[in-house]
């Protein structure tokens, strides 16, 4: 049904939940792809004992090539892009099916609903503590209490879990080399999306995945996404997420291109940043 690619870096305990979730929580039979990052852990062999698609680099490459070698694997019409650290909850890929179904077109951006345990005021997420390791998780506590929870649909979808149309996924590229190892690429693959036309980009409240906040991106040196973002759209990212995709505000439907005094003040101060960077 979906070609799920998660890349992983010597994250084994994760990388194996979070395969073994999609298993045991999934309605539907996935094409589960790994891209594995040097893999000295005993990744590698385990995905080859498992018999897992997957491809593999020596080194850490980054998200933004790992999720793309790894895309290139994907069998399916709809890609998903997901983290190593994420426990998806039952019914989380028949709430997305559902909202395929009703777009009536293949081009949209889905994203599913984290459930977080920390709070940072993101209006996207669930705030729910079911532990921040392998050893503390309350999986059954998670699997208990996760379809009570009320989350309505929200508008903005940009962060894992997140699907589009395979279609789509050649059309834009993928996610874009140049932010690597990542930083700012959620968004960047977002705006991508925005240029191909899309206008539908909607978190999915019934969707629910479990997301532990691993502290993977403290291992690498972060390139500056939001300069890159700026000087490559012409726009700030707080632009993008206020204006254009309304990242966290109620569903209301499809979106419209930004308009009004504000998006010329907005473009003014993003212009003038660009000419003193």
């Amino acid at each position: 049904m979906f070609s799920i690619i998660i890349p992983t870096w010597n994250n084994l305990a994760f990388a194996k939940l979070c395969v073994e979730s999609i298993r045991k929580n999934s309605a539907f039979n996935h094409q589960i792809i790994l891209h594995v990052n040097d893999g000295s852990d005993g990744t590698r062999q385990w995905a080859i004992d498992e018999q897992i698609d997957h491809s593999w680099s020596a080194d850490n490459v980054g998200i933004c090539a790992a999720v793309n070698e790894a895309g290139g694997l994907a069998t399916t019409d709809y890609v998903v892009y997901m983290n190593d650290d994420m426990y998806v909850c039952p019914g989380w890929d028949t709430a997305i099916m559902d909202e395929i179904k009703k777009a009536r077109t293949d081009c949209f951006m889905l994203s599913s609903t984290m459930i977080e345990p920390t709070d940072h005021n993101n209006p996207c997420v669930i705030v729910r503590d079911y532990g921040t390791t392998i050893e503390t998780f309350k999986e059954q506590q998670l699997l208990a209490e996760c379809g009570a929870m009320e989350k309505a649909d929200w508008t903005g979808s940009t962060w894992p879990p997140t699907i589009v149309h395979r279609k789509y996924w050649l059309i834009t590229g993928g996610y874009s080399i140049e932010l690597s190892p990542g930083v700012s690429s959620d968004d960047d693959f977002s705006m991508k999306m925005w240029a191909a036309g899309c206008r539908i980009f909607k978190g999915v409240g019934k969707s629910r995945v479990y997301h532990f906040q691993s502290k993977s991106t403290l291992r690498i040196k972060k390139n500056n996404g939001r300069k890159q973002f700026l000087m490559k759209w012409g726009i700030n990212q707080s632009t993008y997420n206020k204006y254009y995709i309304r990242r966290g505000t109620p569903w209301t439907g499809p979106l419209t291109d930004p308009t009004g005094s504000h998006m010329q003040w907005e473009q003014f101060r993003a212009w003038a940043k660009r000419k003193i960077m």
